[in-house]
């Protein structure tokens, strides 16, 4: 169960967890901009729920979605890209 955050210049997701230990984010999880959390429920894992993105006016969003739902097949429609979970971590430093 994670709280899944994007970076919203890059696109990148990461959880709080990854966050923190890539000392990103302070130990409370809450990472400094650009990171926004994605909001969604608390308790997600990526067994039950897709992380999806989308650039929107220069900026990319985020959002949680049941997997194989109707909903998760309309956003993929509509240009959503599915974040393979193998992709959910916290970048490499620089």
């Amino acid at each position: 169960m994670a709280l899944f955050f994007i970076d919203t210049s890059s696109g990148h997701v990461a959880t709080s967890t990854q966050l923190v230990a890539a000392g990103i984010a302070p130990a409370d999880g809450m990472p400094p901009r650009p990171w926004l959390r994605i909001q969604g429920t608390g308790d997600a894992t990526t067994m039950w729920y897709a992380v999806l993105r989308r650039q929107e006016k220069g900026i990319f969003i985020g959002t949680l979605v049941f997997r194989h739902s109707p909903h998760h097949s309309l956003l993929l429609e509509r240009g959503w890209e599915e974040i393979e979970v193998s992709e959910i971590s916290a970048p490499a430093p620089a």
